[in-house]
């Protein structure tokens, strides 16, 4: 019988079973930092004490125009890399999950990605895919946080492990379509997330997700990080490469230097 509390086997089996968790965040106040870093850079200033963020963020399409939608958003991910404090608290903000769902010793993506998708746009889409069917391990799962509240087409979508594995068993029939006719057959099978600002979804990236053009009124926000146990196997994305270990403990770094005795021959 596993050791493991009666939380610990709730979140678990969720995980297992639907192939992510949405979970409440207890550390807000560093998802508002992260999100007053991004007005503050895109703006040059910070927020008035009696300004809407929120407003800010979900009509950001009203704010520029679409062409300018990809140089803004490779400059939040190069300044907001910058800054060693991001990361930290990316994974602060996940970690009781984390460790719950992957361990205490993780290893985290070098850079946190972000996505802004306004509405109608079908130049930010990520299409039908799992992340191993290009290399990565099956051993990772992606941290989504959302900025602003996501649901219907403002959201992704998942693919349940239940329905991966039919759609895996006969896989090889779909060998010669792309990614949208794929999409077409299972569209009605997917779960679009219903997320709330102020919650965080961990899912596994190794089942069919993606997102579809953005149909609401509102423009969507949100950043993900991928994070897999230090001693699991990696895949094309390597350690030192692609992760790096944030937390590993005593015992794991002794082990990691110990070399055996050397006995020389007379």
């Amino acid at each position: 019988m596993p050791f493991i509390s009666e939380e610990e086997s709730k979140v678990s089996n969720q995980f297992l079973n639907d192939g992510y968790i949405v979970q409440s965040i207890n550390k807000l106040q560093l998802v508002k930092k992260i999100k007053y870093e991004i007005y503050y850079i895109i703006n040059q200033k910070k927020p008035e004490s009696e300004f809407d963020l929120n407003d800010f963020f979900d009509n950001f399409h009203k704010k520029i125009e679409l062409s300018e939608l990809n140089e803004i958003r490779v400059d939040l991910i190069a300044k907001l890399n910058a800054l060693s404090w991001v990361r930290e608290s990316y994974y602060e903000i996940a970690k009781e999950y984390l460790d719950l769902i992957v361990g205490n010793e993780v290893s985290m993506q070098l850079r946190v990605n972000l996505s802004i998708q306004i509405p109608n746009d079908d130049s930010s889409l990520l299409p039908l895919h799992s992340d191993t069917w290009s290399g990565d391990s099956p051993f990772e799962c992606v941290v989504w946080l959302p900025l602003v509240d996501c649901y219907e087409t403002k959201s992704m979508y998942i693919l349940s492990p239940e329905e991966s594995r039919k759609l895996y068993s006969s896989f090889g029939e779909y060998m010669e379509i792309d990614s949208e006719e794929l999409f077409n057959k299972i569209q009605n099978k997917v779960n679009f997330i219903n997320i709330k600002y102020g919650q965080v979804l961990i899912f596994d990236q190794g089942i069919p997700h993606g997102n579809r053009v953005n149909k609401t009124k509102e423009t969507r926000w949100s950043m993900n990080c991928r994070f897999k146990g230090v001693f699991t196997p990696y895949g094309d994305k390597k350690l030192g490469e692609f992760f790096e270990p944030i937390n590993l403990k005593a015992a794991s770094k002794m082990g990691m230097k110990y070399q055996q005795p050397k006995i020389s021959k007379k």
